[in-house]
């Protein structure tokens, strides 16, 4: 996997590709350019027959810099990063933080692939390849990007840690509406890999990440919570709130009411929606079903992280100290003291 890390100290997993792989994709792509241009020059002779020599040959060339080196520039700007024979390979080109990349670096990867590629018939851009660490060739070093694998096997899904007991069903009452897809991803993404970071690291994002969740909910972190545990907390109170929901629609269509006031998009909207919050029920997506309130809840023990879905038996309490799913040494959250 490759070292990049973020602005925020989170170490992208981003597979570099390799030089076989790469090699796929730009005999993929020079097919295509070369047809293109072979195309074009063909349609250009045509039309250039009653000019002179000087004309033709200016018009030649204008064709090789625009077919055979702006057409690849515009497309990696406009797909970011994906050309037809990366598209095909799986590949994507990024930026060296693991962004998407601009124009100036599919210009910068452009002209030099001119040369390294075109003007040596690729020798160059091969030993670049095999010697750097991540596989970049010239135009990459220049540009700031690499090149990483998009399709790799799927990996265990990272977990996110309950709530430690004494704070699961202290948010019911708070209004989550406001909060929006991508500050629940982050704070997803935070608590799967907060033991992964510096220490220091660590309180800055999770103090960061509070401050936008309580701007938006209007409620501060209660006196004596730990940063970290009231994010689990909250998370853990949306997460419950969407498997309530999604039981409430599988009782509708159980009890013979299925969702037939709804048009027939929205039917399948509510459905899809249903089967994605019970595969994942921590993946930001939109609400399905009726919307509205739903009143104050009763603190509810969430069950995706404590019992399987579907399972309403009562989850035993446990003494303090003890270990098990619930306990401190499970969550890693200590109590107040």
């Amino acid at each position: 996997m490759s070292g990049l890390v973020t602005g925020e100290a989170v170490v992208l997993g981003l597979q570099p590709a390799r030089l076989p792989s790469r090699a796929l994709a730009v005999a993929i792509d020079l097919a295509v350019v070369l047809a293109a241009f072979v195309t074009t020059t063909a349609g250009l002779a045509v039309v250039s027959v009653s000019l002179d020599e000087a004309a033709g040959a200016a018009l030649a060339v204008a064709s090789f810099l625009l077919v055979m080196v702006g057409g690849p520039i515009a497309v990696e700007t406009l797909s970011h990063g994906r050309s037809l024979g990366k598209l095909a390979c799986g590949l994507r080109v990024v930026r060296d933080d693991g962004g998407p990349i601009r124009f100036r670096h599919a210009l910068v990867r452009g002209a030099m692939g001119v040369v390294e590629v075109l003007g040596t018939l690729g020798v160059v851009a091969c030993v670049s390849s095999l010697v750097s660490a991540r596989g970049r060739r010239l135009g990459d070093v220049f540009a700031g990007t690499l090149v990483v694998r998009e399709r790799v096997p799927a990996g265990r899904a990272a977990v996110v840690p309950p709530p430690p007991p004494w704070l699961v069903g202290r948010f019911s009452q708070l209004d989550l509406s406001t909060v929006p897809d991508e500050l629940w991803l982050a704070v997803r993404q935070y608590l799967t890999r907060m033991r992964q970071l510096d220490p220091a690291v660590d309180r800055s994002i999770a103090d960061r990440l509070a401050a936008d969740l309580v701007a938006r909910t209007g409620v501060p972190v209660p006196p004596g919570v730990p940063t970290a545990a009231f994010l689990a907390a909250v998370v853990s109170e949306r997460q419950t709130r969407d498997v309530r929901r999604v039981r409430a629609t599988a009782g509708h269509q159980a009890s013979g009411h299925p969702t037939a006031y709804l048009p027939s998009g929205a039917q399948e909207g509510a459905q899809s929606g249903a089967r994605q919050a019970l595969a994942d029920p921590f993946r930001p997506h939109r609400p399905v079903g009726p919307t509205g309130p739903t009143g104050p809840a009763a603190p509810v023990v969430p069950t995706a992280l404590t019992s399987p879905v579907g399972d309403d038996s009562p989850v035993p309490e446990r003494a303090p100290g003890t270990t098990g799913p619930g306990s401190s040494a499970a969550t890693g959250f200590a109590p107040p003291a």
